[in-house]
This record gives structure tokens, sequence and C-alpha cells, in this order.
């Protein structure tokens, strides 16, 4: 299929091609940012605050390093991560959004690994979703007919603490992917013609390098029957600086292709997202958000409500709305079903139409995005007419001919 070396390691998806441009782009450092960096990096230049492989390199992954900017509870700083947990890594850039916060904060709880990740609870399991049991090959889940999940890198820049992929994010065997390991899933993916859509995942796909990327997207693009490729990040969130022209002059090559962004609560859109967001938008990339619901966190309608008004205004369109997958450690973050329920009813009706997701549980055991919706249709009449609820409780008519 290719002409690279099978042994070649996806690793230096990282820190590789000192050939590549800088990728400093044109960010406005925010005031976030620019106190942080005159605190705990006072030496590091506009330049290397705004590139993306320094952000990498610096970011905090050890609760020692950790304990410099925040001021640790007990429950946070006695944390042993084993290696069936995903380990801890923040990049400068989300340190930032977090060092002046206190220990309930938003952005700090979804990061920050506590001690009631290492108490499993009923239900809980590494690969709760299933997918190794759809795994054809190494990088390749095919659970849906006509589309393909493609985990390129189990890398990402910053790690959620509710991550559903804890069986491969940050493994060693997933972060040294082969180059002979991509080949044999584009071969799997070239000799299945029902796969007309193929998503990009991980790990982060946007913490691999440019020239990487582009050697990925490309063979894709090159299969016939690939209508479409989506990618999934959070790097626009928690590694803004990493969305440069030279990275968008690529995507833009390979249309259509379609951005799933990973946003969790409003805080996070500083002058850097939105920018970040912003320059995939005007390059013609429809973005979608997924937000995972996570108890404390966005779970009530009006941060929710906020969030999704946030994204409209970048051109994000609110997409998904995950129920927290029942990982190992994960009950802390998990709300009732009932209350994503809710958060959906509070905002059809009383907010635009774009700015509601639909709300979904991803089954456990392999059975796909099922949507929870609340209750509007109320049966039928005696005179067989549709009984409707609407927005504000009220009952309306439909003549429904059974």
């Amino acid at each position: 299929m290719g002409t690279e070396s099978a042994d070649v390691s996806l690793e230096t998806l990282i820190n590789e091609d000192n050939s590549e441009p800088p990728g400093l782009g044109s960010f406005t450092i925010g005031s976030a940012s620019r106190a942080f960096a005159a605190t705990y990096f006072p030496n590091a230049t506009t330049a290397q605050w705004n590139n993306w492989q320094w952000q990498i390199r610096n970011s905090f992954t050890s609760i020692r390093s950790l304990s410099r900017i925040l001021s640790l509870r007990d429950e946070e700083k006695w944390v042993q991560l084993n290696d069936s947990k995903v380990p801890l890594r923040i990049t400068p850039y989300y340190a930032s959004l977090l060092f002046d916060k206190e220990f309930d904060n938003p952005l700090r709880r979804s990061v920050v690994p506590l001690m009631d990740e290492l108490l499993t609870n009923r239900g809980e399991k590494a690969d709760p979703l299933n997918e190794l049991s759809h795994n054809t090959t190494r990088c390749i889940v095919h659970r849906y007919p006509d589309r393909v999940l493609f985990l390129g890198t189990g890398f990402c820049s910053t790690y959620c603490r509710y991550c559903t992929r804890t069986h491969m994010v940050s493994k060693a065997e997933k972060k040294h992917l082969k180059i002979s390991d991509w080949h044999n899933a584009i071969d799997y993916i070239a000799s299945h013609q029902e796969v007309r859509d193929v998503l990009l995942s991980g790990g982060d796909p946007l913490t691999m390098s440019d020239s990487r990327l582009k050697y990925l997207l490309s063979r894709l693009r090159a299969i016939p029957h690939v209508e479409i490729i989506r990618i999934g990040t959070k790097v626009p969130a928690v590694l803004p600086q990493r969305i440069t022209p030279e990275l968008v002059n690529i995507l833009k090559q390979f249309h259509p292709l379609y951005i799933s962004l990973h946003i969790t609560h409003p805080d996070e859109f500083t002058a850097e997202m939105k920018e970040a967001c912003l320059r995939l938008a005007d390059a013609g990339i429809p973005l979608g958000s997924q937000t995972v619901l996570l108890k404390g966190i966005n779970d009530t309608p009006e941060v929710y409500k906020k969030l999704t008004h946030e994204m409209l205004k970048v051109r994000v369109r609110p997409y998904y709305l995950y129920q927290c997958d029942p990982i190992p450690g994960s009950a802390h973050f998990r709300t009732p079903i009932s209350k994503g329920i809710e958060i959906i009813k509070s905002m059809r009706g009383f907010t635009s139409g774009y700015a509601v997701p639909q709300y979904v549980v991803d089954a456990p055991g392999g059975g796909g995005k099922i949507p929870m919706l609340p209750d509007y249709f109320k049966g039928h009449d005696e005179q067989h007419n549709a009984m409707l609820e609407n927005f504000e409780g009220n009952l309306f008519k439909y003549p429904d001919y059974l």
C-alpha cells in the first residue's frame, strides 16, 4: 500500500518533523494565558506559547507538577494512577484556565484526577461500548453498517477523566502504532464498499503532525466509495494553538470533511478557542459538538443552554449530548438519564432549534447510540386525533389517519 517502513512509530506524531512550520498562527493570547505564563513560564516567548508542540512538551503530567499551580486537596493529592487509568496530562494553555480556580471549578474537575476514580461501581467496564469485539483491524471499529471508526492514535494533548476509551487511550500499544497498522486499516476500508463514512478518532487525531495527518487523509480520500471523512477532536478547547493556518489549508483539501468537537463547558470559550473554531468554519468545515453530560459540571439547564449558545456564535452546531459512559471510576461524573431529558425539555421551544442537540445513550455492550426523548406524544383520542404536548405543557390535536 505505501512506501514508508512498517517500523516507523507513530509516536513521532507528537514531536516529529522539525521541518514543519512552527505553527504560530496569529492568536491573541487571552488575559488568563498571559497572567499564567508570566507566573509559571516567565522565560517562554510569545512564539513558544503559541507553538502547539511547545504546549505538549510543557504539559503537566504528574500530581507533583500540578501542585505547582493548584492548591490540591487530599482527594486529588493522593491519587496514584495505575496502568488501567488514563494518565494525567494538561496543556499549559488549559492549565491557565484552572490555576486560580476553586476545587469545584467545572474545568478543573474534568481534567484533574480524584480518588473517586479508583472506585469501581456496578456495571462499569473498561470497554463499556464493547468496541474491542468490533475491532476488524488494530485501528478499525466497524459497528455500524456504512461507517467505521478509525483509531489512528492513542494520544491526547489533555486527558479527560471520564474518557470512554480508557482501554486504549494513552496505552503504549496504541501510542506506538505502526504505519503498517494504518495500511491494514486502509486496506480494510478499501475492500468494504459499504463503508461510505470514516470517523478519525483515538486519542486525538489533531495531535498528529501535519505530514502524518495529510498522508492519512489523502489515502482515505483516494478510496472511491468513502464519501465523507469526519474528525473527532478536543484540540480547539485544550490546544487551540494547533489550529494553524497550515493545518487549516491541509484540512480543506479533503472536503467533504466534518469535525466533531468535544466541548464541555462555557468557560472553555476563550478568545483562543473562538478563533480556532472560526478558522475551521471559515475553511468551509462543518462543525458539530459532542458534549458529555457531567454531574456538577454541565448538568443544569442554565449552564447547558449557555454552552450551546456559545457554540452557535462560533458556528458549532450542538450535535450530541452524550450520557456519560460507565467506565471504571466514573460514578461521580454520571447523572441519571432523567437529568438529560430534563435539559432537553427545558430547551425545546425556549431557544433556537439549532441549539438543541440529540441526547443519546451509547448502549453498553455495543448497542449503538439510542436517542432519549421527552414524551410529547400522548396517544390518540376517541376521534383518532394524535394528542401532542407542546413546550408549555399544553395539549393539541393533530388529525392523524390510522
